[in-house]
């Protein structure tokens, strides 16, 4: 344990203040008010491209990785939408729940990269798009 040899001395005298009042009250702080959505996070939006992946099948079909099981099917959104922040709907791909679980940073443990990954679930975003686009739910238009 550390000892001082000296002990401390102030520069200056210390001044004498205004006396603490004995029957003073002490005055209770209003508590601090939160914005609604501080307080409780928002409900997820199911939109019908998302409600659309149930029961379709898996469209990143990983070798080894995917489970075929349509009742997991879900929709897998791409990277970069920013940190709590989705990429939008037509930006995602139909994945099981195996795959689902790869892309979101499973591929490390079986020796893929990012861009491996990224190759897949872009694979996976094209077949997806041209099924909203067969089902009505993704519109392209201009095209002749």
């Amino acid at each position: 344990m550390l000892t001082r040899k000296t002990p401390l001395r102030s520069k200056k005298p210390l001044k004498a203040k205004t006396p603490l009042k004995s029957k003073a009250k002490l005055k209770a702080k209003a508590p601090i008010k939160r914005a609604s959505s501080q307080i409780k996070p928002k409900p997820i939006k199911m939109t019908p491209i998302r409600k659309s992946a149930k029961g379709e099948k898996c469209l990143v079909r990983i070798p080894g990785i995917c489970n075929g099981d349509t009742d997991t099917t879900v929709l897998a959104h791409l990277n970069g939408g920013g940190t709590g922040i989705k990429a939008s709907d037509h930006e995602a791909a139909y994945a099981c729940s195996d795959c689902h679980a790869w892309l979101d940073g499973g591929y490390v443990q079986h020796g893929h990269n990012k861009d491996t990954r990224d190759l897949w679930h872009l694979e996976a975003v094209i077949r997806t798009q041209r099924a909203l686009i067969y089902k009505g739910l993704m519109v392209v238009v201009g095209l002749a």
